[in-house]
């Protein structure tokens, strides 16, 4: 064939195969993609509760207990115990204790407000009987006492109080006793800060000085109210003692010279654990009182 003659029909190329690359000609389009394959859709989560067995009853989630009242409502058995005696109560599960309390209160005449109701420790009033998990046969403490126990009680003891006050007053003044008539009989001391009888003062900035203690030695009295503190000082020693800790504070004016006291601070429960001071000035007598018992000072 001569150069630059018209090719024929069979010399000329054929059309390149899908996705194959020949010299001279382009990459045709490939083939559109097959359709996807529907997936299977995903297993539903397993159930967190075992599946039952045909037959097979689920055990409730609550307490069960006892039978069914007139209106639906469950009732437990319980057992009271108050004072030696015992009651078969039937009661509402879903009854709380305060309730319960007023059951207790039509069996037993207690009063609810006098009443300590046990089960498991001290019964909660707002819970339920459900709520505390009580059973069947559940055994339920009382511990309380009736008002006309109480007026039985309480009425023999104030008598022997007033015995009491009445045996006191009958007593020689302290003054005259013997255990006080060797510190007395020394005399008022020359350096005993001086006293105004008739007149109320509050504590002095200084310590009260030149007083007796109960063996005759000399003793002060320093009020530390910034540490709430007593402290009572001698030649030997000084005892740092909490105000909370004294008990009581008793005086008495001395025979003869009432312008002055003796006063005793009592650091345990009777009166062998007295702290006996001499020749208090009677000025500050119901200062030092208030303050050691708790009553504000203002200053």
């Amino acid at each position: 064939r001569p150069r630059g003659a018209p090719r024929t029909a069979s010399e000329r190329p054929r059309p390149p195969r899908p996705g194959r690359y020949l010299w001279g000609w382009a990459r045709t389009a490939p083939a559109a993609p097959a359709p996807a394959r529907p997936r299977c859709p995903a297993p539903a989560a397993p159930s967190p509760c075992r599946p039952q067995r045909p037959g097979r009853r689920h055990p409730p989630a609550s307490v069960s207990n006892g039978g069914a009242a007139e209106g639906g409502e469950e009732l437990v058995e319980l057992k009271v115990i108050w004072n030696k005696n015992k009651y078969d109560v039937k009661f509402r599960l879903d009854g709380t204790g305060a309730d319960l309390k007023q059951e207790i209160h039509s069996l037993t005449g207690l009063p609810p407000a006098m009443q300590k109701v046990m089960f498991k420790g001290l019964l909660p009033e707002e819970k339920t009987l459900r709520e505390i998990k009580v059973t069947n046969g559940a055994k339920i403490m009382v511990v309380g006492s009736t008002i006309n126990d109480v007026l039985a009680v309480n009425t023999p003891k104030e008598a022997a109080q007033q015995e009491v006050k009445a045996e006191e007053n009958k007593k020689e003044p302290l003054c005259r006793q013997k255990q006080h008539r060797k510190v007395l009989d020394k005399g008022k001391p020359d350096d005993v800060m001086p006293s105004v009888k008739g007149v109320q003062e509050r504590l002095p900035t200084v310590p009260l000085s030149g007083m007796y203690n109960k063996s005759g030695g000399k003793v002060r009295l320093t009020f530390k109210l910034e540490q709430d503190q007593l402290w009572i000082g001698t030649k030997e020693r000084t005892e740092k003692l909490p105000m909370g800790s004294i008990k009581n504070v008793v005086s008495e004016p001395i025979e003869g010279h009432e312008d002055y006291h003796m006063m005793a601070f009592q650091l345990g429960p009777t009166e062998a654990s007295y702290y006996w001071v001499y020749w208090v000035p009677t000025q500050y007598v119901d200062a030092i009182k208030d303050t050691v018992l708790g009553k504000w000072q203002y200053f």
